[in-house]
C-alpha cells in the first residue's frame, strides 16, 4: 500500500467535520467530504477548494441508511485517513421515548460508522488511520441524553474492537466537551456558556481549533491506537 490517498470526512459539511476538512485541505491534501444533502455537499466542497486551492470533493450519503452506503462511496479512491464526524442531535428520554429517533441515532453511529469502515477498508493506504467522534455525554449524562450517552459508550467499544481487528490500521475516538465557538453552542445564551466556562479548569471552553488539533494528533501520531481522547479543558473534573 502507498502512503498517498485522500482524507475522507463523513459529516464534513458543517461544524467540526467541516473544520477538519478545511484543515487538511489547507495543507494541500485531497479531501472527500460527505453530507446528507447532495447540493450542500457539493457547494461546501467547492467553497473549501476555492479557499485552499486543494482538490475537495463532496458526496451525499446518510449513515442512518447503511444499505445505501456502498453506492454512495463507490467513487471514493484511496483513503489515507477516515474521519467519522456525522452526528444527530437527539434529545430522547426514557419517559417520553421516541423509538424511531433512537433507532436513527444508534444506526447512524454504531452501524453506519462501521459499514463505512467496512466498505472503505480495501482502499486504505499504508499508515492509514481512523478517528470516530463520540462525546462527553458518555461521562456526563443529562436529562434527554439517554440514547446519546449509550451510543457514545458504544463508540468506545467500537474503537477497542476495531483497533484489534484492523491492526496495523489505527483507530481512535475524540470526545469533545462543550465547544464554545461551534455553530451549535455559539447560538446558546451567553449565560449558559458562562456557567460552563466557570466550571472549566482552563478558564475557557474548548474551541473548534482544539478539536481539529486533537483529530489531527490522533490521525497522525503512529503510536496512538485504541484511545478515546476527551477534549473538554478538564470540564469533567469540576
Amino acid at each position: 500500500m502507498s502512503s498517498t490517498g485522500s482524507v475522507v470526512v463523513i459529516g464534513g459539511t458543517g461544524g467540526l467535520g467541516r473544520a477538519v476538512a478545511e484543515h487538511y485541505a489547507g495543507q494541500g491534501t485531497d479531501v472527500v467530504l460527505s453530507g446528507r444533502d447532495p447540493d450542500r455537499a457539493k457547494s461546501t466542497a467547492a467553497e473549501i477548494a476555492q479557499q485552499t486551492g486543494a482538490p475537495v470533493r463532496g458526496i451525499a450519503l446518510d449513515l442512518a441508511r447503511p444499505p445505501e452506503l456502498e453506492d454512495a462511496l463507490a467513487d471514493v479512491g484511496q483513503v489515507r485517513h477516515l474521519v467519522l464526524a456525522a452526528i444527530n442531535r437527539d434529545h430522547n428520554t426514557a419517559a417520553e421515548y421516541d423509538v424511531a429517533q433512537a433507532i436513527a441515532l444508534v444506526t447512524l453511529k454504531l452501524v453506519g460508522y462501521t459499514e463505512t469502515i467496512h466498505l472503505l477498508l480495501p482502499r486504505f493506504t499504508g499508515n492509514a488511520s481512523i478517528v470516530v467522534f463520540g462525546g462527553q455525554a458518555l461521562n456526563r449524562p443529562y436529562p434527554g441524553s439517554t440514547t446519546v450517552s449509550t451510543v457514545n459508550g458504544g463508540v468506545v467499544g467500537m474503537v477497542h474492537s476495531l483497533a484489534v481487528e484492523l491492526a496495523p490500521i489505527r483507530v481512535n475516538a475524540v470526545h469533545p466537551g462543550i465547544v464554545g465557538d461551534s455553530p451549535y453552542w455559539s447560538a446558546r445564551p451567553p449565560e449558559v456558556l458562562e456557567a460552563i466556562r466557570a466550571r472549566t479548569p482552563i478558564g475557557r471552553l474548548a474551541s473548534m481549533q482544539d478539536i481539529v488539533g486533537a483529530v489531527s494528533f490522533l490521525l497522525e501520531n503512529q503510536a496512538v491506537n485504541g484511545q478515546s481522547l476527551a477534549v473538554d479543558g478538564g470540564w469533567l473534573l469540576m
